[in-house]
């Protein structure tokens, strides 16, 4: 019995005259539906993982002195196999250009540089959390892309309302210019507000509810201004969710037809709809 041949491998083979291992290869690294492509992908995304939590474990100083070199040890194995994993993605490809500048080509370098860097320069190990992009791959291996359709109706909603956004932007810009500088004027440079861009940080922290209490008015009449600030503050938080929200609300009735069925009463069909999805009679155009 002849083997099965993925049919993307098979045009893969006459369009660009791959040799056999070339193919292989492929069917292991790009694979994704294949199930030595799925055990790849998810052996890729162990290290990746893996390697992450080696750099942030690196970053505590107790752990890093005590297992210095066990981290050392990980991060370059693991460093030698992403090197041999983006070579066999070059070269199993007959045009291998179109994957060294690709997005995930791109990143796939960047995952492995700061550690042949890190030999030359220091300070460079922090960049290695850069593979953490990598994980994009698990949309691939999951088959998440159908909820892609969540992230373009989101993205959808935030192009719509971006006028409005910026006019908010803008606004709110203006107003901790002003209460900014009314709070220097007020308050003395002893409680902190020394310049007006340092009242201006001092107005944007508490207009947006963080107030870190590096800085705090001490006159009455800065006090009561700073109460109306924060309460200001309180008020304008939904102000931008509604916004995105009222486009989301829009671009969901977009599509939907408001006429009633004339067998059954039923509205809110899809545009696109021929019969009723209450009924199933059929729509006369």
């Amino acid at each position: 019995m002849k083997k099965r041949i993925d049919k993307s491998l098979a045009f893969r083979e006459k369009e660009f005259k791959l040799r056999p291992w070339q193919l292989k290869v492929q069917e292991i690294i790009y694979g994704t539906y294949t199930k030595a492509g799925k055990r790849f992908d998810i052996l890729l995304l162990i290290l990746i993982l893996l390697s992450i939590v080696v750099v942030m474990l690196e970053s505590v100083s107790y752990l890093n002195l005590k297992y210095r070199l066990t981290f050392i040890g990980i991060e370059w194995v693991i460093t030698v196999l992403f090197t041999i994993e983006y070579i066999l993605r070059i070269i199993s490809l007959r045009k291998p250009l179109s994957y060294v500048f690709s997005f995930m080509g791109i990143v796939d370098l960047l995952s492995i540089l700061p550690s042949y860097l890190s030999l030359l320069v220091d300070g460079t190990e922090s960049l290695m959390l850069l593979r953490s992009i990598r994980f994009l791959r698990i949309f691939r291996i999951l088959r998440l892309s159908r909820y892609m359709l969540g992230a373009d109706i989101l993205g959808d909603a935030l192009k719509n309302s971006r006028h409005k956004i910026i006019v908010f932007l803008i606004s709110m810009l203006t107003i901790v210019i002003i209460l900014g500088g009314m709070m220097y004027v007020i308050e003395p440079a002893e409680a902190g507000f020394t310049s007006i861009p340092r009242s201006v940080y001092w107005a944007i922290i508490t207009i947006t509810t963080v107030g870190y209490g590096d800085i705090t008015p001490v006159t009455p009449l800065g006090q009561a201004l700073a109460s109306f600030i924060m309460l200001f503050g309180y008020a304008i938080i939904a102000v931008p969710t509604g916004i995105v929200s009222s486009e989301f609300t829009a671009l969901r009735y977009e599509g939907i037809k408001s006429f009633e069925c004339d067998n059954c009463g039923a509205t809110d069909h899809e545009k696109s709809s021929n019969f009723c999805k209450n009924c199933g009679y059929e729509f006369k155009d």
